[in-house]
């Protein structure tokens, strides 16, 4: 059977915690691919300054290209928004009827689930894998709380805390920081030629 994971995001930038998650979750959980999904407006963010969805996209293709087990999903561009990942699972569900689904996430998107929209259907619909942070940890029996049955659904990736995020990224940049390490290289180029988050 088809085992996919799902990783969703802005990805602006994508960067080498998201390449490690997606990393890690193939090897571990033996999926057959990851498909990263670009959302063109986030409905649990508040990015008033979020960088044209063409670039992210962009920077996305050029962060996954050369790795046969990667594909760019653009399915939440081709409807509407919101653009809410329950959503997204059930018509990539629709797509792959034959494929087990697992939503890849950083321990900080996991620590904010409850908030998300119908979590408990995200649940129903798929597995989680998660990627540990050493700064933003998760409560898992106060999400045992919130989602009862979360625990069970839920595989940590054995590999150390991959603590970066696109927001200290963009931060960084602004004040003039390096963010070498931090990014494929060819996606640091593709941001210093738009001039982004300066």
């Amino acid at each position: 059977m088809e085992r996919l994971g799902i990783l969703g995001g802005t990805f602006d930038p994508p960067h080498n915690g998201h390449l490690a998650l997606a990393g890690e979750s193939l090897r571990q959980l033996h999926l057959t691919s990851v498909v990263w999904v670009l959302t063109p407006d986030p409905p649990h963010k508040d990015l008033p300054d979020i960088t044209a969805y063409i670039v992210r996209r962009e920077m996305l293709e050029t962060a996954i290209a050369g790795i046969p087990a990667y594909r760019l999903s653009e399915v939440e561009s081709e409807r509407a928004g919101p653009h809410f990942m329950v959503d997204t699972i059930s018509i990539l569900q629709e797509r792959n009827p034959k494929a087990e689904l697992t939503l890849l996430l950083g321990e900080d998107s996991l620590r904010d689930l409850p908030t998300w929209h119908r979590p408990g259907e995200i649940l129903v619909r798929c597995e989680l894998a998660v990627l540990r942070r050493s700064d933003r940890k998760a409560d898992m029996v106060a999400l045992e709380t919130d989602l009862p049955g979360i625990g069970a659904r839920t595989t940590f990736l054995d590999a150390a805390p991959v603590d970066i995020s696109s927001t200290e990224i963009r931060e960084r940049i602004r004040q003039g920081k390096a963010v070498a390490g931090m990014m494929p290289d060819a996606v640091e180029k593709i941001i210093r030629r738009e001039l982004l988050y300066a």
